[in-house]
């Protein structure tokens, strides 16, 4: 069955997506063509949304995800959007519309059948996911961060082993409580870190039978430096900084399977562990590989032109991880991160007016800012690149200010000045009241 116009003549503009880019784009549109001019919609699997940079902290529970998430219906009728929950998974060009999987509950019970929905211009948004290489093992026995419920889970796991060594007098076995993470990016680093901090609170909140000594936390890296995408002293400064927290780091060391009791690496080494985090290498979702016959990469990210619309087709654009967007300057794409799906979501948000308008389309050159990398409470390492101050790095408080107001940034395109505020505020009072690690 297919979704009816909402409006006469109007056209509509479905952005498929609610991470990073696509919800701002999608609000913005919303406030400036939506009711009026065009008919805006989203589609997205889940009902509500949190800035991925964040779910490392819901995993390791030092982040309660219900206070900073957004829920999807409640931002649509306030900015003059419409939500469709739905998961795409095809794509009719001919006829302009979207396909939709059946949704099912965790019964496994339908609760929406297969559907499909027009566009006249279609924004694809979809993100990326963890890129396990095909490797043995990994998708029986890692877990994931691509998702808040992949989040939880984790942290769910972590509380039921935590809770169990204490009831049962403490840790036992070796590897019974121990963490392994493939990948030593920013997701990986972020995790470990946070996790320190997480077995530090147990502790004190009276799982006093198991020691923060007996969780080990190994980050597993194929490389022989972590951060490649930061100077090499960043580097080696956050390398020191784990140390200091007493984080195992294997450098150059690659995992070729993954089994029920830990990882198998190339050189011969076995790391035990109970629970184990796929945090190396992304790629776009697979249904995107064979879509429609857009053109796509080894990782099945949709080919777009600097314009951001794809190779094939002027009324689809791609934005955000999903996109392989050309950059010149280094002969490459551009790399998937939050500052790359917010630019290209403000450039695709004026192509959409000016195609509605019948003007030009705008080019994208992508303007890099430079990275940052949380280590909690510890300590933040990044750089910062501009026209007129080069290349700086920074370390600690300045770093974790910086990092801060990134989500701050995400917060005012979607909710503006006076709610960022008030979210700030109800933000620092709620942190003083509450627990400062979920335990449910």
């Amino acid at each position: 069955m297919s979704e009816s116009k909402t409006s006469e003549n109007r056209p509509r503009i479905v952005v498929v997506g609610g991470g990073a880019g696509g919800l701002e784009l999608v609000t913005q549109l919303g406030k400036s063509l939506g009711r009026k001019k065009a008919d805006i919609t989203l589609i997205d699997c889940s009902r509500t949304h949190i800035w991925k940079p964040l779910l490392h902290e819901v995993a390791a529970g030092t982040l309660d995800s219900h206070d900073d998430e957004l829920d999807y219906l409640a931002q649509a009728s306030s900015n003059g959007f419409r939500y469709v929950l739905g998961r795409m998974d095809g794509l009719d060009r001919t006829n302009k519309q979207v396909h939709l999987a059946a949704m099912v509950n965790e019964k496994g019970e339908e609760i929406m059948p297969p559907r499909t929905h027009p566009y006249d211009m279609l924004v694809i948004a979809v993100g990326s996911i963890c890129n396990d290489f095909g490797i043995t093992g990994v998708a029986e026995h890692c877990l994931f961060l691509d998702t808040t419920d992949q989040a939880e889970q984790f942290q769910n796991r972590l509380l039921e082993a935590y809770f169990h060594a204490h009831a049962t007098g403490g840790v036992k076995e070796t590897g019974q409580l121990d963490v392994a993470i493939v990948g030593g990016g920013a997701t990986g680093i972020e995790l470990s870190a946070q996790l320190h901090q997480a077995t530090r609170l147990l502790s004190a909140y009276g799982l006093d039978n198991v020691k923060p000594s007996d969780l080990q936390i190994h980050i597993i890296e194929a490389a022989d430096r972590l951060l490649p995408e930061l100077p090499e002293r960043l580097s080696k400064s956050t390398l020191k900084q784990l140390e200091k927290l007493g984080i195992q780091v294997h450098l150059g060391e690659r995992v070729v399977e993954v089994t029920k009791d830990g990882m198998k690496t190339q050189s011969g080494r076995f790391i035990p562990a109970a629970l184990k985090v796929w945090a190396a290498g992304v790629k776009a979702p697979d249904f995107l590989k064979t879509i429609a016959d857009l053109e796509t990469n080894r990782i099945n990210q949709v080919v777009v032109r600097p314009t951001l619309q794809t190779t094939v087709d002027d009324d689809i654009f791609a934005i955000g991880d999903c996109a392989a967007c050309p950059w010149p300057e280094k002969n490459s794409t551009v790399p998937p991160r939050a500052q790359s799906a917010h630019q290209q979501a403000t450039l695709v948000l004026k192509n959409l007016r000016r195609k509605l308008e019948g003007k030009s389309m705008l080019t994208y050159r992508y303007k890099d800012y430079g990275s940052l990398v949380s280590l909690g409470k510890y300590s933040t390492v990044g750089n910062l690149m501009g026209n007129l101050m080069g290349t700086v790095m920074i370390e600690g408080l300045i770093a974790r200010l910086v990092y801060l107001s990134l989500y701050k940034m995400h917060q005012l395109a979607l909710f503006g000045p006076i709610r960022v505020s008030m979210l700030m505020v109800s933000g620092f009072f709620r942190r003083r009241l509450r627990p400062k690690i979920k335990l449910h």
